[in-house]
């Protein structure tokens, strides 16, 4: 009998072992990324890139009509252009109309469609890759920068994660970013749980499951948050103004962690929508903002343009 439960204790012994070790190399496993390369372009040379661009979307049957690329651009190159970019499992649509509040404003927008999203299959997300995301919004902000002399970029939830990366990365004048998906809320998941997630399931090392309610890939929702874990670093030494914009009643987002990455690129202007408004992790949409659209696109321009807001909340 003890010679059995000596055996089991090594056993035992064994498999903790192999657990131990096998967190071990999940805490130690990089999640370093390819910076990438800048490729400037000239003006007729970025408007007709995005024109095959918009083209393509809307010859394309698996896009869907309401998600296609966008592009609101002036007669020629202008002083300042814009990058707007959607939120995961977003589309452009998303961005349309403070899209046209920077356009009327004199600006150049380019609002590219993310890969795999936007499209009639409802699960194509799940194939996305960080090499594929940093790639979009590599070449989407070389287009936009042949589209004015001075070019920065918005982005919402994943796409503030690409935006942020941009602004580490080129020479982006502005950034605002709006609910930033930078880590989930401790609601969405615990933050030791959070690299295990981004090395198991980014690398497809088990199989992917769908968040209960929103459809989100865990296989996707990874290439964002690995992308996330390479934000920190020193200051900014081109952008001009940082925004950050958040809502109180985000359930989605680590808040805390959107205040650190933002403040990490320097000085920034904050704008806190109240829990009261209702309003949760998308703050940009039309059909979300209602009869405050208005109002909040003047106010992310303000933020983007680098002017103080009124506090909120």
């Amino acid at each position: 009998m003890f010679v059995i439960l000596r055996r089991f204790l090594r056993a035992g012994a064994a498999l903790v072992l192999i657990v131990l070790l096998a967190v071990g190399v999940i805490y130690a496993w990089p999640l370093g990324l390819d910076e990438g390369t800048a490729y400037p372009v000239s003006f007729s040379e970025a408007q007709a890139r995005i024109g095959r661009l918009v083209d393509a979307d809307e010859s394309d049957p698996e896009v869907t009509a309401e998600c296609r690329s966008q592009a609101l651009i002036h007669s020629g190159r202008t002083a300042k252009s814009v990058l707007m970019l959607h939120g995961y499992t977003g589309c452009p649509a998303q961005m349309s109309s403070l899209a046209r509040r920077f356009y009327d404003q004199g600006y150049n927008v380019w609002v590219p469609r993310a890969p795999r999203q936007g499209v009639t299959d409802p699960k194509a997300h799940a194939g996305l890759t960080t090499d594929e995301l940093l790639a979009y919004a590599s070449d989407s902000f070389d287009l936009t920068a042949g589209l004015g002399d001075e070019a920065g970029v918005v982005g919402i939830s994943g796409g503030a994660v690409l935006a942020t990366w941009l602004a580490r990365h080129r020479p982006a004048a502005r950034l605002l970013t709006l609910s930033p998906f930078y880590a989930p809320s401790a609601k969405q998941a615990p933050a030791w749980q959070v690299k295990p997630m981004i090395v198991l399931y980014g690398n497809r090392l088990l199989p992917d499951r769908y968040a209960a309610g929103t459809g989100f890939s865990f296989f996707a929702l990874s290439q964002y948050l690995r992308i996330a874990r390479n934000l920190d670093g020193g200051r900014s030494t081109t952008l001009k103004s940082i925004g950050l914009v958040t809502s109180e009643a985000d359930t989605y987002i680590d808040l805390r962690r959107a205040t650190e990455v933002a403040e990490s690129l320097g000085p920034i202007t904050r704008f806190t929508l109240p829990a009261s408004w209702g309003i949760g992790h998308n703050i940009v949409a039309p059909a979300v903002l209602g009869p405050r659209t208005a109002s909040l696109e003047k106010t992310y321009f303000e933020l983007y343009e680098g002017r103080t807001v009124s506090a909120v909340g």
